[in-house]
């Protein structure tokens, strides 16, 4: 009896209407299960997001009959829920076999896996080594302990076995992909999109009218940055290990044959840290004549930093959107969380892409544990100050949430936060970007002025409707002056004027919304409070 079995969480909650995009692989299992699939165990591996709950379940359940050891993972959010869910069922029906799980949030709190006495044991932090002696400790009637990387629950205290170090790509091996059909995914994306989906995929150029196929992909584990509000410091002890950039090249050419996608995206925590890695890989992708798109995660530092060839070139081999972590607007602020880069990066960052006609998503958090209102209400300038400069930039703001394993964890709870208190709950705190984590942490009117920066920039960047009229212009005007005096019964104007014509207007198919004007000089942003 070789088996053993993975199971893949849910990573949207269907009883909401929304599920994942189809280009987001079960890379995390994919990862730990290339080492047990090379020495010939048989590896089963469903992925709850192709499925309906009951259908999940029972091909989990028939799946295990014959298994020795079941494993399964989970960010924070909806794979919380659904993996603890899918654990319950398969414990229930085989209540001697082997559970584990690991990721992120498991590596964060072990403590909450284990209480639920479900599991034996959590993987902590990087899994492959420590998966491949767990499945030979568990096949072998070890006892765990034996095995370094585990939290183990013992005597009812959480134990912790022998520290287990980040390795490089040396001592890993490529992902089997043969353990999945690409069939369902590529097929729902170019069949259309039948429902509501969360991190969908930006279009890559040439596509707007047509559906393309995309794949999730990741070449490194861990980042180099120590932010406080993120839980990385922790679980990867400030490493970061990467593929080779011929490696990695050479497996995606193998994909691009097996499978023909059209775009690609990184899910790397930090995927531009070494300038030269990344301008290899670039240069491959143009010499080997992939023609793919790539849309990767990066650092303004980063981007500011870069060459202007690196940046040209990355362009040039099918660069199209790019996802930066801006984090604040205030200086004091990106001190405090500890994030290496000067203030002006996120601008200066902005217009390079910009320049080049690259899309760059820039996130921005307000409301951490002790911050002003004023340092709130910069970052949300600074993102005015960004969406009026760069017509391909769109910055957004993000309320701030407690991660467990965080080092902004425990002043939260001071300050008032109130975790969930069984571990399903925490896979239900959902829609971060747009819910506060405790009440009166962020003040009414930074709240007023998120809210009105979110209207014009979405409204100066022709997502409300498909043209670019007095609206759209009026918008880019209030956006470049930072005069938000009036604003909110401007908004309102628009609100009532938008449902009532689209009543009695059709969307034209196919319709290109106008360029947008050049930027003009940036203000700065004057009070939300009507005149």
């Amino acid at each position: 009896m070789s088996r053993i079995v993975l199971y893949f969480p849910k990573q949207a909650n269907p009883a909401h209407g929304v599920e994942a995009g189809r280009d987001l692989l079960p890379l995390s299992l994919l990862t730990i299960a290339g080492l047990p699939v090379r020495e010939g165990y048989d590896v089963v591996l469903i992925d709850g997001n192709l499925y309906d709950d009951a259908e999940a379940e029972r091909r989990v359940l028939e799946a295990c009959d014959d298994a020795f050891l079941y494993g399964t993972t989970g960010i924070l959010g909806y794979q919380v829920t659904d993996a603890c869910r899918m654990t319950r069922a398969v414990h229930g029906k085989h209540p001697k076999l082997t559970k584990v799980i690991g990721g992120w949030f498991a590596s964060c709190a072990p403590e909450l896996q284990l209480a639920t006495g479900m599991y034996d044991a959590v993987c902590l932090g990087q899994g492959e080594l420590t998966f491949l002696d767990l499945v030979h400790a568990v096949e072998a009637g070890e006892p765990l302990e034996s095995v370094a990387g585990l939290a183990l629950l013992r005597d009812g205290e959480v134990v912790h076995t022998d520290h287990r170090a980040v390795v490089g790509w040396n001592q890993l091996v490529d992902c089997p992909w043969e353990l999945i059909d690409i069939a369902p995914y590529r097929d729902a994306q170019l069949g259309g999109l039948k429902r509501r989906q969360v991190e969908r995929m930006p279009t890559p150029h040439g596509f707007e009218t047509t559906p393309f196929f995309t794949i999730s992909y990741y070449g490194s584990f861990g980042c180099p940055e120590h932010c406080d509000f993120c839980c990385s410091p922790m679980v990867s002890d400030l490493r970061w290990k990467a593929m080779p950039s011929g490696r990695m090249l050479d497996d995606l050419c193998q994909l691009k044959e097996r499978w023909g996608f059209d775009a690609v995206r990184f899910y790397d925590a930090n995927f531009g840290v070494g300038e030269r890695r990344v301008k290899e890989f670039a240069e491959g992708l143009v010499e080997r004549d992939l023609g793919i798109h790539w849309y990767p995660l990066m650092q303004a530092h980063s981007v500011c930093s870069y060459a202007p060839e690196t940046l040209d070139l990355m362009v040039a081999s099918g660069l199209y959107v790019m996802n930066i972590g801006a984090e604040t607007g205030d200086e004091e602020r990106m001190r405090a969380i500890g994030k290496h880069k000067e203030l002006d990066e996120n601008l200066r960052a902005a217009v390079r892409m910009d320049e080049r006609q690259v899309r760059t998503w820039m996130t921005h958090i307000i409301g951490f544990p002790g911050e002003s209102a004023e340092s709130m209400l910069r970052t949300i300038d600074a993102c005015r100050a960004i969406a009026a400069s760069c017509e391909t930039a769109r910055p957004t703001v993000w309320p701030f949430r407690p991660i467990p394993g965080s080092a902004l964890y425990a002043k939260a709870l001071e300050l008032g936060f109130r975790p969930p208190d069984r571990l399903e709950e925490w896979g239900l705190l959902e829609d971060y970007h747009l819910q506060e984590s405790w009440e009166g942490n962020i003040p009414l009117e930074v709240n007023r002025a998120k809210r009105l920066f979110e209207h014009f920039s979405t409204l100066k960047f022709g997502v409300v409707r498909d043209e670019y009229g007095w609206w759209e212009r009026r918008a880019a005007a209030r956006l470049r002056s930072g005069d938000f005096g009036g604003a909110q019964l401007e908004a309102k104007a628009f609100d009532v004027y938008h449902r009532l014509t689209r009543r009695f207007t059709t969307r034209r198919p196919g319709h290109v919304v106008k360029p947008l004007p050049k930027p003009r000089p940036v203000g700065k942003l004057a009070s939300t409070r009507s005149r």
